[in-house]
């Protein structure tokens, strides 16, 4: 992952695209700390970070746009989709339900208060594929909450 940031980086540099460059560096930076902390980052570690990355943008940008700065919150969610790239493709939301649904009945969960436990089943095989929230949220909805 980090070879293909860099070389996106060095194709950006020569396009002299400025926003793309620093977008980039910041990513490569992260993903290189990332890195550092850890010894080695292998393509699970690589995704997690930037769905990390790509959180933080999205929420800069909902911020932005409640402090009625429309510029940077468009210049976020830019950056948030040149994350989108390099992430995993998205699961559909029949997907995500179908296995919601294969872990509420492995888990016995019959209410909220197994949340936790669902969650446990449904995060490994979702991860980096869906918003974490989202699946929360519609983890939620199927206990019933």
């Amino acid at each position: 992952m980090i070879e293909q940031v860099e070389a996106d980086l060095r194709t950006a540099r020569l396009a002299r695209d400025s926003e793309t460059v620093g977008a980039l560096s910041m990513l490569l930076a992260a993903l290189k700390d990332a890195e550092k902390s850890a010894g080695s980052l292998d393509d699970a570690g690589a995704i997690q970070v930037l769905t990390r990355e790509r959180k933080k943008r999205v929420e800069a940008a909902e911020s932005f746009r409640e402090g009625g700065r429309e510029d940077d919150a468009v210049k976020e969610e830019q950056e948030a989709a040149m994350i989108d790239q390099y992430l995993p493709a998205q699961m559909p939301q029949s997907e995500v339900d179908a296995i919601i649904a294969a872990a509420i009945a492995e888990s016995g969960a019959t209410s909220v208060k197994d949340l936790g436990s669902v969650m446990k089943l449904v995060q490994p095989q979702t991860a980096g594929r869906a918003d974490g929230k989202a699946v929360a949220n519609a983890v939620r909805e199927a206990l019933g909450a």
